[in-house]
């Protein structure tokens, strides 16, 4: 009505932007896994070595020029432009850096080559680069992967119960709040996982994926775990003796901060694949891997995807078949969704938006009152 009758067309994207949330169905599918496998060509499964270290290569040669460019020129410019020259830089390495991360995840589920012994290491060398125990991270997310979406046994992002909220949930629960709550996770969540498990499985005792012998890894990881600590303290080293070299300041603006953008977004891609309101999670006597493993969403990062090698708007495929390298994953994706229908959960909410949405919606998880399924657990937000 009025204005040429304009306020009766439907805003183009609220439709989709409805389904997005929309819960997907939690009884067990009318598929099997063997039955997704056949919908991808065959091709899609085979691993080359050429074309991944093709990756490698291009991403660690866009590194170095971001490098070179930083060092060499950026003390020429005049100050007003050098101000906006670092922060630029650390965007783009971190950026780019977190695609050397994907990789070296890739080599961790056996998805760089057919060779194990050359997936481990060239996956201990660039985790070690970027400071990530290797084979420590790749053990425990082997469990995220066995146990997707069991609020018992999944390793990582584990939703609260209603029940285990502190009693400070509340004063967090508002826009203050929540930007302290998001700040903190962005910025320090992955090494406060690495170093004492936050929001990670909880164990009868301490765990930590730097110690050999926590309760995390079994008594054939533990040499490996001791692997992953001398690559990550070689790095810390080297880092040592630039500081003595070229001073704090320069590994700070060089390496440091683009580092924290790196964890940034590892933190950011997994807690938004994760977490969603149209994602149920499952108690023991309801969760099995099938269920679990499609609990996941793929997103939307726009350029991003590419740089990202895809990990983002890939991640259902690779939980149900985590050793096909990344790319295939587009093809295979694109194969499997006729076969999930609504198991499968494209959400294309802009990645700033949908963090703030989710860090507002999805405060802890309880099952639908009033219903029979009561092992099935649902966000909500309502304190």
């Amino acid at each position: 009505m009025g204005a040429g009758g304009r306020t009766s067309v439907p805003p183009p994207n609220r439709k989709s932007e409805a389904d997005s949330v929309k819960r997907v169905p939690f009884a067990k599918p009318p598929f099997s896994l063997s039955q997704v496998k056949k919908a991808i060509p065959p091709h899609c499964f085979q691993r080359s070595v050429i074309r991944s270290f093709s990756y490698v290569f291009y991403d660690l040669t866009i590194a170095f020029c971001l490098y070179y460019v930083a060092t060499h020129y950026f003390n020429q410019l005049p100050h007003p432009l050098s101000f906006l020259a670092w922060p630029t830089y650390w965007a783009i390495q971190g950026c780019i850096l977190t695609g050397v991360w994907v990789i070296a995840h890739e080599c961790g589920h056996h998805a760089f080559s057919d060779y194990q012994w050359l997936d481990d290491t060239v996956g201990l060398i660039l985790h070690s680069a970027l400071l990530v125990p290797y084979f420590s991270w790749k053990y425990s997310h082997r469990r995220h992967h066995s146990n997707t979406g069991s609020l018992e046994r999944d390793e990582v992002f584990v939703p609260k119960q209603k029940s285990g909220m502190q009693w400070y949930s509340k004063y967090l629960n508002n826009p203050l709040g929540r930007v302290l709550t998001l700040t903190i996770t962005l910025t320090l969540g992955w090494p406060l996982y690495l170093a004492f498990n936050v929001s990670g499985r909880p164990y009868d005792r301490f765990a930590c994926h730097y110690d050999p012998y926590g309760p995390i890894y079994s008594d054939r990881e533990r040499l490996q775990i001791y692997i992953s600590d001398a690559g990550v303290l070689a790095v810390c080293y080297g880092l040592y003796y630039l500081v003595m070299v070229k001073g704090l300041a320069w590994v700070v603006c060089v390496y440091g901060v683009p580092l924290l953008v790196v964890n940034g977004f590892l933190v950011l891609i997994t807690y938004l694949q994760h977490t969603h309101p149209a994602l149920p999670h499952y108690d023991s006597s309801e969760w099995d891997w099938l269920r679990g493993a499609l609990a996941t969403v793929d997103r939307d990062y726009g350029i991003l995807n590419k740089i990202f090698h895809n990990i983002t708007d890939t991640h259902v495929a690779h939980h149900l078949f985590s050793t096909m390298p990344h790319y295939h994953a587009m093809e295979a994706t694109k194969a499997i969704k006729p076969i999930l229908g609504e198991y499968y959960r494209l959400d294309e909410t802009p990645f700033y938006k949908a963090l703030w949405r989710e860090a507002k919606e999805c405060i802890y998880v309880e099952p639908d009152h009033g219903t029979a399924s009561k092992g099935v657990f649902w966000y909500n937000k309502k304190l």
